[in-house]
């Protein structure tokens, strides 16, 4: 059926290119964009004009008439494209151009020019006097009314996604306003935006398995970050204030709905605050985006509705574990029993990693609201300033909404001697195995030149687009998500 349709496509192929016309056009830089076109439309002016160029994505021959539904990325409106009569001046196209409407097909890009009215159904319409062919589609569009359906072929095909599923264009273009709100915001707050290597020789910053690369010239292995903070705070070392990156991060890890190997984050850090100052941040950036890009502050995410409305819930990690898994995290033999009891595998981890593989199980599911957990076990976390009363405690926030790891947060380590001795644990296999494998001197050598107290923060990009546009799966929201290999998908189907 495919090659029957290609076979007859390329024949029409043949027959525009034999009107003397380029099958391929060049340059078409008049188009307005549909949803402006639309929005302009005077019912009181009978002399409004449009240009428009788009996909056809509905054709409909009538004898002399043709009727046409062309899409752009803003939106859809119909093109009445007509043989002229003897002796007629507007509202209809040349001899042709009438050759060239009756060779078009479903997926054919065009431009089309002329007056902008109703037609007597009440459909704005462009009455075209000019058609252009901008391409030749020679394989169809996927079903029209449907859409493209098949979950796994919309992953595979994005573009085919796009240009038959207004619903995904929409997503990616939510997707795009709330990056810009973010950057907004933050330049409203004096930050700067900055780059820094995403191929490092010493990995660190996140508790990740990293992508291994080598570097021919240098014949030397480097690492896809999984992180940017070492060298996001070696900017504050060199006396940057308040700095951000909207930055790509690489972990070799598995997939499924909430996870991509290749993920976007954003990460901050400012100079004299702490993890209370970053909290406020964190809750201005992501209520005003559902505000002003998704629409309001309680949206739809799966069965449930989530509230936006600030303040969000402040609760500790310590109360949290107490009240859903019924253990203290200070009983280290309670915590085991309960996690091998929930079937977690206990052998060979430290007792804190046990702590948040309880808590992950039997906490994080049940924060559906915006929630804050504060103050976790300072074990896990190597690169967070300890509370001045309570050392076993590090000032750390992770914000959770509808079960997810949305953000995570510190007051900032700068004490260059507890650094190093937590890198050392870290080395020697104690903590959280945090990706560390090599002493990463240089960071500790910033630090002894003096690196301000800053809080520090990391939001998940495409989970926060996922909750604003309620799409349970990542890969409704990431344009080319990582998939496994065809031919394996295939067996495995």
């Amino acid at each position: 059926m495919l090659e029957k349709v290609y076979q007859d496509r390329s024949a029409k192929l043949e027959k525009i290119r034999q009107l003397g016309i380029d099958p391929y056009g060049r340059r078409y830089d008049t188009a307005q964009p549909i949803a402006e076109i639309l929005g302009r439309f005077d019912e009181n002016d009978s002399t409004q004009r449009a240009d428009a160029a788009g996909r056809i994505i509905l054709h409909r021959p009538m004898g002399k008439l043709v009727f046409a539904h062309i899409r752009d990325e803003t939106g859809s409106m119909q093109v009445c494209l007509r043989r002229p009569k003897a002796g007629e001046k507007a509202g209809a196209l040349n001899e042709a151009d009438w050759e060239l409407a009756r060779l078009l097909d479903l997926g054919d890009i065009v431009a089309v020019e002329g007056p902008l009215s109703r037609t007597r159904t009440g459909e704005i319409t462009i009455f075209a006097e000019r058609l252009v062919l901008l391409c030749k589609s020679l394989l169809p569009m996927p079903e029209k009314f449907h859409g493209l359906v098949d979950v796994e072929r919309r992953y595979r095909q994005r573009y085919l996604d796009l240009m038959s599923n207004p619903e995904t264009m929409e997503v990616f273009r939510k997707r795009s306003a709330i990056v810009a709100h973010f950057r907004s915001v933050l330049a409203k707050r004096g930050f700067t935006e900055v780059e820094t290597p995403m191929m490092q020789a010493i990995y660190g910053g996140a508790a990740a398995r990293p992508f291994i690369t080598h570097h021919n010239a240098l014949d030397a292995d480097l690492y896809l970050r999984i992180s940017p903070e070492l060298y996001l705070k070696r900017l504050l070392v060199g006396g940057m204030r308040k700095v951000f990156e909207l930055n790509r991060n690489f972990r070799n890890e598995g997939l499924d709905a909430r996870h991509n190997p290749e993920f976007t984050m954003l990460e901050l850090y400012q100079a004299y605050a702490d993890y209370q100052v970053i909290m406020e941040l964190t809750e201005e950036l992501i209520a005003t985006a559902a505000e002003r890009v998704a629409g309001g502050l309680k949206l739809p995410f799966g069965e449930v509705e989530i509230d936006y409305s600030r303040p969000w819930r402040r609760v500790s990690y310590e109360r949290l574990l107490a009240e859903h898994a019924g253990v203290s995290m200070r009983d280290a033999a309670a915590v085991r029993a309960k996690a091998e009891a929930a079937g977690i595998e206990t052998a060979g981890k430290a007792d804190a990693v046990i702590v948040d593989d309880l808590f992950e199980a039997m906490v994080q599911k049940r924060l559906v609201q915006p929630t804050f957990v504060l103050d976790y076990p300072a074990e896990l976390c190597p690169l967070t300033r300890r509370k001045d009363d309570e050392p076993s405690l590090a000032l750390r926030f992770e914000l959770f909404i509808a079960g997810m790891e949305i953000a995570n947060a510190y007051t900032e380590l700068n004490d260059p001697a507890v650094q190093e001795e937590n890198f050392r644990l870290q080395l020697a296999g104690e903590g959280d195995g945090q990706a560390m494998r090599v002493m990463d001197e240089d960071f500790l050598t910033a630090l002894r030149h003096g690196m301000p107290p800053a809080g520090g923060l990391g939001i998940g990009i495409d989970r926060v687009v996922m909750l604003l546009t309620g799409r349970t799966s990542i890969r409704d929201v990431i344009l080319f998500p990582m998939l496994r290999p065809q031919d394996r998908a295939e067996q495995k189907d």
